[in-house]
């Protein structure tokens, strides 16, 4: 008996497993329906004609995507560094704000002013009454007031030789005290004689000439010409002329009284001034003279200081070569009250002796009288 091969398809129940022939339609076992062959090669065609599918693995799809985010970072970076936008010049950076710290509050702690202390005011002083005596003079007058010479004159409208007669009154001005700024540098030899040279003012009149002028004075035309810087001997009404009297010619005839002088004239003070005031106890007071002449080795000026203000009349005695003193500090005045200073300068020769102030003599007049004042209101 041969076996027959079974040639006709079949196809298994998805449910039960049942072998049922190809084109049936429901398993004959469980009754599943069964799509049938027709069916089923049409929805393959269907599924024939759509789209190819792309399957990735994993790493590829990562690889990918890496790829491009890193593309699209590249793109934004080239945006940005292309440069601004258009709007961009016109943008303003704004600056981070901080946080506002509060500024320390200061107390200002009022300062204390002392009262300044006001120097003493000098009030001008009339003048006084004088008779003339016998043999007096004005240069013996106004040493033994300590005015100067030119101030009697004035005073009393005297002709330039001050020339006085016995009985005859005069008024006598007291020294009035003006400041006098401190001495800087030492004056050279021609200041110093400019200085000590006393002159006078003099307008000219209707009718004056420079003849009379000089008769009036007793100074030559060529001195008053050179002094002044005159380029010839015209004057005219209302110019004015400065008359130096201490280059006056000798008198003519015998002396009323003659005197004999010693061998040097008074030497002519320059600083301070007559009256000058000082109110610091660091003040450097510096006296100053005009030098009289080249003295010898033996010979000094004579400066000499009293405190007319104290009890006993301090006064001191220097002996110095050179034509300049400094006030010394023994006399800075420390009770709080102004103390009045008066000095003078005379030439002084030593006859011998070991010590430095020992054996001096006179050799010369004694300058003119002047006062200072130094007042220290709080004294250390």
């Amino acid at each position: 008996m041969s076996q027959e091969t079974n040639t006709s398809k079949t196809k298994l129940c998805p449910v039960c497993g049942t072998r049922l022939n190809d084109s049936a339609t429901k398993c004959i076992v469980c009754g599943t329906e069964l799509e049938s062959t027709a069916s089923t090669k049409k929805a393959e065609q269907i599924r024939a004609k759509r789209l190819p599918e792309i399957t990735l693995s994993l790493p590829a799809a990562l690889g990918i995507l890496a790829l491009v985010i890193t593309l699209g970072a590249a793109i934004v970076f080239l945006i940005i560094q292309g440069g601004p936008s258009p709007d961009a010049g016109d943008a303003t950076p704004i600056a981070e704000a901080g946080t506002a710290t509060p500024s320390p509050t200061i107390t200002i702690t009022p300062t204390v002013t002392a009262t300044a202390t006001q120097a003493p005011t000098w009030t001008p002083l009339p003048a006084l009454d004088y008779t003339v005596k016998s043999l007096d003079t004005c240069a013996g007058i106004a040493a033994s007031f300590g005015i100067s010479v030119q101030s009697i004159i004035l005073e009393n409208n005297l002709s330039a030789n001050c020339d006085l007669y016995e009985g005859q009154p005069l008024l006598i001005p007291q020294p009035t005290p003006t400041a006098s700024p401190q001495p800087t540098a030492t004056l050279s030899d021609a200041q110093k004689t400019d200085i000590a040279c006393e002159t006078i003012s003099y307008e000219v009149q209707a009718n004056d000439t420079l003849s009379s002028i000089a008769d009036t004075y007793n100074v030559s035309m060529s001195t008053i010409r050179e002094y002044n810087g005159l380029p010839n001997d015209t004057v005219f009404e209302g110019q004015p002329l400065q008359i130096p009297l201490c280059q006056r010619e000798p008198t003519p005839g015998p002396t009323p009284t003659p005197t004999p002088l010693p061998p040097y004239p008074a030497p002519n003070l320059l600083l301070p001034s007559n009256g000058a005031s000082f109110t610091s106890s660091t003040d450097v007071i510096t006296l100053q003279w005009a030098a009289v002449g080249e003295l010898d080795a033996n010979e000094a000026y004579a400066v000499t200081i009293t405190d007319l203000t104290s009890e006993d009349d301090t006064t001191i005695v220097e002996y110095v070569n050179d034509t300049s003193f400094i006030v010394p500090d023994t006399l800075i005045p420390t009770d709080g009250k102004p103390h009045v200073f008066r000095w003078s300068v005379y030439i002084a020769r030593q006859l011998g002796g070991e010590e430095e102030n020992e054996n001096w003599e006179s050799a010369g007049n004694v300058s003119e009288l002047r006062v200072f004042s130094w007042f220290v209101a709080n004294p250390e």
